[in-house]
């Protein structure tokens, strides 16, 4: 009999909002690794659509059904987060090449700042290949339909963000 060591992945991002691609993706961690954090970042580097509260309940509804998934907020450098929470697997997803350079130097440096967590990459499932929270904001913002990007909650969410009045 073997014994086996519990693997905590963290999935970091600023889910703003979360997509079916976010989703696809954390389901998909979980069903890997004992234990999945995602770790939904305060994002003062970006300008958010959505408050940190907001995107923590998107993220916590998506994770609801997943018994291995708990979503935190967090602030700082990922290595303290991945640290405090004994992560030794950081996941990202890769949807074109030009995600791939970006993503292969972050793993490098992470490397370099925490060379005991590996990096792994997923790439989303081919609907979902070419969407980003950048996409559906601005679609969204135009007045487009993003239904097809997103959970019936988050589109709630932006509809209510963009409605006239």
């Amino acid at each position: 009999m073997t014994s086996r060591t519990t693997i905590t992945a963290v999935y970091p991002g600023t889910f703003d909002p979360i997509t079916l691609g976010h989703e696809d993706l954390m389901r998909r961690a979980a069903g890997m690794f004992e234990r999945l954090v995602v770790a939904v970042a305060v994002g003062h580097h970006k300008k958010t659509l959505f408050a940190l509260d907001e995107r923590l309940a998107m993220v916590q509804a998506a994770a609801a059904p997943l018994g291995n998934v708990e979503v935190i907020a967090f602030d700082g450098l990922l290595r303290d987060f991945v640290r405090a929470h004994a992560g030794r697997v950081v996941v990202r997803g890769l949807r074109t090449g030009g995600d791939f350079e970006y993503e292969f130097q972050m793993a490098g440096m992470n490397r370099k700042l925490m060379p005991e967590v590996e990096t792994i990459f997923l790439t989303p499932g081919e609907h979902h290949q070419y969407t980003s929270s950048t996409f559906v904001r601005e679609i969204a913002t135009l007045g487009g339909e993003v239904a097809e990007f997103v959970s019936p909650g988050v589109l709630a969410r932006l509809n209510d963000k963009f409605k006239e009045g």
